[in-house]
């Protein structure tokens, strides 16, 4: 399964560890070069440094063949348009955005078919 991480923070690098081990095909897109360094010397060549919410981006990643897009940067609002993008211009089946604020959930509902994450 070809699955797009959008973040590579704590929970994006610890999500791609697990599905790297469950021998998934796995991109992260992580802004900060810094974060970007270290999942590659850890992980190897499964990130890309961009900007998920970027429509060219997704495209430049080849979203439209990713079975999956998971958005979990520090962003409600990045993570939500990332779902919505990956869902409506590239046709990704399932995906999941994660919610800090439970507020968003009433713009998830009516705007998005994304699945929610809630630590």
């Amino acid at each position: 399964m070809y699955i797009i991480i959008a973040g590579g923070g704590e929970v994006g690098y610890y999500l791609a560890r697990m599905l790297l081990s469950e021998k998934h095909e796995i991109l992260v897109i992580e802004k900060d070069r810094k974060r970007c360094d270290l999942i590659s010397e850890d992980m190897g060549d499964i990130v890309v440094r961009g900007d998920a919410c970027e429509a060219r981006t997704l495209e430049e990643v080849g979203t439209g063949r990713a079975d999956m897009l998971i958005a979990v940067t520090s962003d409600d609002e990045d993570n939500l348009v990332t779902c919505q993008v990956a869902k409506h211009k590239f046709h990704v089946r399932h995906t999941v955005a994660r919610i800090k604020n439970p507020r968003q959930e009433t713009v998830r509902q009516t705007r998005h078919r994304c699945h929610r994450v809630q630590h």
